[in-house]
């Protein structure tokens, strides 16, 4: 499960670098910005679900 949270990290993180990469650009405008609303959705899923991982694979047992 470590090493599967692992790929979902720098996945994460290389979508951020994406995210970031275009920002800079001026790819975003105050009509168009849903690719920052989803990176950002699907960082925090990788976090809450290894809030939830940690605990029961690790502590418990």
């Amino acid at each position: 499960m470590t090493g599967l949270h692992a790929v979902h990290i720098i996945a994460g993180i290389m979508a951020l670098a994406w995210i970031l990469y275009r920002s800079i650009h001026g790819h975003f405008r105050a009509d168009y910005f849903g690719p920052v609303d989803y990176v950002g959705l699907y960082w925090h899923l990788v976090d809450l679900i290894w809030i939830y991982l940690f605990p029961l694979l690790y502590l418990i047992g």
